[in-house]
């Protein structure tokens, strides 16, 4: 509508004026002409959709801490953990993890005269795909890929004292890889829970001088923990849903 009353305008002007304003107004006109179909443009495209190309890129850093109970040799066994990762869009972790673990063997070894504990530890590269992590309930497979040591220490080793040199000279080097599967809670952007159950696979022991020598660590372990740190720092702010 606007269009056509633009035309008639222009149509009376050039009929009624002189020359000369017939020729202003030719060149004035296209000005017209575009303002109004820009108007109209607007006018009739309320909506329109905005975009942006930047990349929702969102990183995060966190050190967790764990604790798990299994068992090896069917004897009951700790296990304590610290882990600092690096977090990739909330959809892979990759970082370091440390493990202690203390097992209550009671073993005679014929070395002492005491009942024997295994203690010991390991570590390595941690490798942690997430699904459904932009809910509150995520679910993810955690791997543990490294080695580690183990030795003997004295049942009651609170009463007597420590042998450093012994535990040494029968200490046992491993390599060990850990997979698992947990359930993590969202709580903030700032602290995280998790849940659940993991798997060790170890190489063999050569422990010639137990009279039960224990052959790996392999076996079942579950547990929780907490992450503390930040998960989605750099989010993309400016980023619209369509």
């Amino acid at each position: 509508m606007q269009l056509f009353t633009a035309f008639v305008v222009y149509y009376n002007i050039i009929n009624q004026k002189s020359n000369s304003m017939k020729l202003n107004t030719a060149i004035l006109l296209p000005l017209l002409l575009g303002f109004t179909i820009t108007t109209f443009a607007q006018d009739t495209s309320g909506d329109y959709v905005e975009f942006n190309d930047r990349k929702n890129v969102v990183h995060g850093v966190y050190l967790g801490l764990t604790t798990h109970y299994g068992e090896i040799e069917d004897k009951d066994t700790f296990f304590t953990g610290l882990k600092v990762a690096y977090v990739a869009n909330q959809q892979f972790e990759i970082g370091f993890v440390g493990t202690f673990f203390y097992s209550d063997q009671n073993v005679y070894r014929g070395i002492s005269m005491y009942d024997e504990d295994l203690i010991g530890a390991y570590g390595g590269l941690h490798l942690e795909p997430i699904l459904f992590s932009k809910h509150r309930v995520n679910l993810s497979f955690p791997v543990l890929i490294g080695a580690g040591g183990m030795g003997y220490i004295d049942d009651n080793y609170s009463d007597h004292d420590f042998d450093e040199d012994e535990f040494e000279d029968n200490a046992q080097a491993f390599f060990i890889v850990e997979p698992g599967i947990n359930a993590l809670f969202n709580i903030s952007r700032y602290l995280q829970l998790e849940a659940g159950i993991k798997y060790r696979f170890s190489s063999k022991f050569n422990d010639a001088k137990s009279f039960a020598p224990i052959k790996d660590i392999n076996g079942f372990s579950a547990g929780i923990g907490v992450k503390v740190g930040i998960f989605n720092m750099g989010r993309n702010r400016y980023k619209k849903n369509i």
